[in-house]
């Protein structure tokens, strides 16, 4: 069970352009687990009870998740937060259920995707089923995000 929907779901070391980064994926449910322990500074005993996991589960999901967001601090990575088994409650974003983000990712028809690279900035209009972290920015190359 999350209970968070990132606003940003990629991250890269400045000054390296995004054609010569390795990256690694951290999934929802490892950011939770993160956001949990680290951010919220819960125990891991109540913050595996809030995902709905067992304890033992929520150690294995922190320390992989911790793993790699290391190996990409330490080794000049860009880090992309997508994917995961992972749950979300009803009424959460945009209607809960599995494995969907809700909020401005989900957004529906219409608005537009805006460069997460704040010196860029560039945006275009959303393509319907298209989301926009799924989409590079055509003039800078860094991943786009939902314009709120």
């Amino acid at each position: 069970m999350v209970q968070f929907a990132p606003q940003v779901a990629y991250f890269k070391p400045r000054g390296i352009p995004l054609s010569q980064l390795d990256e690694v994926q951290v999934t929802i449910d490892e950011l939770e687990a993160l956001r949990l322990s680290d951010v919220l500074n819960l125990e891991q005993t109540k913050a595996a009870k809030k995902m709905k996991i067992s304890q033992s589960t929520f150690q294995r999901v922190l320390s992989k998740a911790r793993q790699k967001v290391a190996q990409a601090l330490v080794k000049g990575l860009a880090i992309q937060v997508k994917g995961g088994e992972y749950q979300m409650p009803r009424g959460f974003g945009r209607g809960g259920g599995r494995g969907r983000m809700g909020g401005p990712y989900a957004a529906g028809p219409g608005g537009e995707c805006q460069c997460t690279n704040s010196q860029c900035g560039y945006t275009v209009a959303h393509q319907p089923g298209v989301p926009c972290m799924q989409m590079k920015c055509p003039k800078c190359g860094s991943p786009m995000v939902r314009k709120v």
